[in-house]
């Protein structure tokens, strides 16, 4: 019930990918949100996004680049004139990138390429939509994405307690890192944003068979996103902080 009751929905990094996925099925859910907002950087080539806004009317196409604070300005502005006094329920910020990168390969130029946009963006994205999270929060008194929620999602390769179970992250120094960070800015806004009614999660997707996650992932889309979403209509007070994966199991931090 709680993607029912979910007015308005908005997510980073929509063009392909795990975004996609996430956006073609809160639009299919039944019931499901008034208001899908799916951001990226290029709309206008994002083909699969524009043919779902043929059919869908509850679907709006924003322009959003995370590392830019005009276009992040100019987003907040936009979403605020579609969601009015009742505010934005609920902010997905799963926009980010990955490169291959070893203890032997790595530079401070991928370092800080990636922090910049898988954490530091993050963290600013959240921050310019609170006011409109905050606004939706007055709505109700039971924490999830009914009300207001921040689902930061991040990778199981940011567990430093889960690290010598995965060999794979050692070849994404950046990313790993830079996700761990992201686990960190989840707790913080937890611990912030509780008094607001704010839930704030990371949430782990599964290693997916796309252009990030590669061909060599165990899972489809089709079998990932559905658990997500059920994931996410399921989140009370008692995940707030958390780190979740796709399936609603605690991950270590």
């Amino acid at each position: 019930m709680a993607l029912g009751t979910c007015r308005a929905v908005l997510i980073t990094g929509c063009n392909r990918g795990i975004g996609l996925g996430l956006v073609q099925e809160f639009l299919t859910r039944s019931p499901a949100p008034d208001l899908v907002i799916a951001t990226c950087r290029h709309p206008d080539q994002a083909q699969e996004l524009q043919q779902l806004k043929e059919q869908h009317q509850r679907l709006r196409i924003l322009k959003l680049d995370i590392l830019c604070e005009n276009s992040i300005k100019k987003v907040v502005q936009e979403v605020e004139a579609l969601v009015g006094e009742q505010g934005l329920n609920c902010l997905i910020n799963n926009a980010g990138i990955n490169r291959l990168a070893t203890l032997e390969s790595v530079t401070a130029k991928d370092m800080l390429a990636i922090y910049e946009t898988n954490t530091v963006a993050q963290l600013m994205v959240s921050k310019a939509f609170l006011p409109l999270l905050r606004k939706a929060a007055c709505q109700d008194a039971v924490m999830g994405i009914h009300r207001a929620a921040i689902i930061n999602v991040s990778s199981q390769s940011a567990s430093m307690q889960l690290l010598f179970q995965n060999k794979k992250s050692q070849e994404v120094y950046p990313y790993r890192i830079s996700k761990t960070a992201l686990n960190m800015i989840t707790c913080c806004l937890a611990a912030d944003l509780l008094s607001d009614g704010i839930l704030c999660i990371s949430l782990h997707p599964g290693w997916i068979k796309t252009d990030m996650g590669g061909s060599k992932a165990p899972l489809q889309l089709k079998e990932a996103i559905p658990e997500i979403l059920n994931v996410l209509a399921n989140l009370r007070e008692k995940d707030h902080g958390a780190f979740l994966d796709w399936k609603g199991e605690v991950i270590p931090w």
